[in-house]
């Protein structure tokens, strides 16, 4: 979890306790897989006695950091800011003691300093300490330059900024370290630099950074890139959150069980170690452990169904107790149908439906299928009759009908009024 540290942090870490932060800006409404690992770093430096702190981006949201970002960002809403900042808070509560006896984690909002600071007095006060040719020399501003795009001038100051949290942070909070992605190395650097310009330099301020998890495409997981996984089950089910672990190659589960599980080392190396003999063991045992802690017990209960739903092994309880959003994301690029409501109050023959709602070609071949191939099942239930009626009493949360016609065929047919 170690991508870059500063000399001294390690030598520092064993002989003090230290407070240490990481900022998070509010551009989504939620944290992102990408966010965790520098989370999962807080986590464990609070667990062996360091202060915590999380910095919510109240202002470096409204302003854009370009590390990483090949384009400017798009500017949120005042009310969008705040909406999310809320939602933040609330999720680093599932990583975060903030009611340890002796040393709780605390959230800071640098909104809260910067809101009455004016940008003339911003300039004098910090601006003069970091020069251009300096800040031209960052990985995060230099890539911007060289694609030809450029940078604006409100994200070329973001470096500013966030060097100035980590001067105010060191002076009211007694803060030494600042961790975060490996794409912040720039930033945190800067803001050493600040300090050590500002207050002297002898000040004993340090950098850690942790290496970036990747999609499969090499781009990193943030809360602005498509594709992401959040934490808020209205942005990604606690199905997908599930899935995502569960879908990962065996080389990414190894990497990923030895940033995220919080089983004992000897536990995760034995899982590792029975990868070659164990297909999807540790798939399965990351997934249980990741969405149990974001999504508590009822979200493993309802992720686990949907996936048996998915592999042919759920019943009719796990079909009955799914959402319709849950329903539109598990059977996604299953092939669909629909019926008329109308169609249903006296009930249509099961042949006739299959064959009206486009499930089969042909009223022949859906006899076959009922009566010879035996493959046909009406909400996970199986049945040989064709004499069987469809009515309305089929309809699963009064929407959809799940129709199996075979192991891995299947057809949705949903109800229209």
């Amino acid at each position: 979890m170690i991508q870059d540290i500063t000399p001294g942090t390690e030598e520092w870490l064993n002989n003090n306790k230290v407070s240490g932060y990481v900022g998070f800006d509010p551009t989504a409404a939620s944290l992102g897989i990408g966010n965790l690992v520098p989370v999962m770093l807080l986590l464990h430096f609070q667990r062996h006695g360091h202060h915590p702190i999380a910095l919510i981006g109240g202002a470096t949201g409204r302003i854009g950091d370009p590390s990483g970002k090949s384009a400017e960002r798009n500017m949120l809403s005042e009310e969008t800011l705040d909406r999310n900042l809320a939602c933040m808070r609330e999720q680093l509560g599932r990583f975060l003691d903030f009611d340890a006896t002796e040393n709780p984690a605390r959230i800071v909002n640098n909104y809260d300093w910067f809101k009455e600071y004016s940008f003339l007095g911003f300039l004098r006060d910090v601006g003069k300490y970091l020069t251009v040719s300096y800040m031209l020399s960052k990985d995060s501003v230099k890539n911007r330059m060289e694609t030809g795009d450029g940078i604006s001038f409100t994200e070329f100051s973001y470096q500013l900024i966030q060097g100035y949290d980590f001067l105010h942070l060191h002076q009211k909070e007694n803060c030494h370290l600042q961790f975060g992605g490996s794409d912040q190395f720039g930033n945190i650097t800067a803001g050493m630099e600040m300090i050590r310009k500002i207050l002297g330099h002898q000040e004993e301020v340090y950098a850690f950074t942790c290496p970036l998890i990747t999609k499969a495409d090499g781009a990193k997981f943030g809360k602005s890139e498509k594709g992401n996984i959040f934490l808020d089950a209205e942005l990604t089910s606690t199905y997908e959150f599930y899935q995502f672990w569960i879908q990962n190659t065996d080389v990414d589960s190894i990497k990923l069980a030895k940033i995220f599980s919080l089983k004992p080392i000897d536990e995760i190396q034995a899982m590792i170690d029975a990868v070659p003999t164990s297909p999807n063991a540790l798939q399965r045992a990351l997934a249980e452990e990741m969405t149990t802690r974001i999504h508590g017990v009822e979200g493993l209960q309802s992720a686990m169904r949907a996936t048996n739903l998915l592999h042919g092994k759920g019943g009719l309880d796990d079909l009955n107790a799914l959402s319709a959003k849950e329903v539109a994301q598990i059977f996604d690029g299953v092939k669909q149908g629909t019926i008329e409501r109308s169609a249903l109050v006296e009930g249509i023959n099961l042949i006739d439906f299959l064959t009206q709602v486009g499930a089969t070609t042909s009223k022949g071949e859906a006899r076959r299928k009922v009566t010879k191939d035996t493959c046909v099942a009406i909400n996970t239930s199986k049945t040989i009759d064709d004499g069987r009626t469809i009515t309305a009493a089929d309809l699963i949360n009064d929407q959809f009908v799940l129709v199996n016609l075979g192991k891995k065929d299947r057809f949705i047919v949903y109800v229209i009024d």
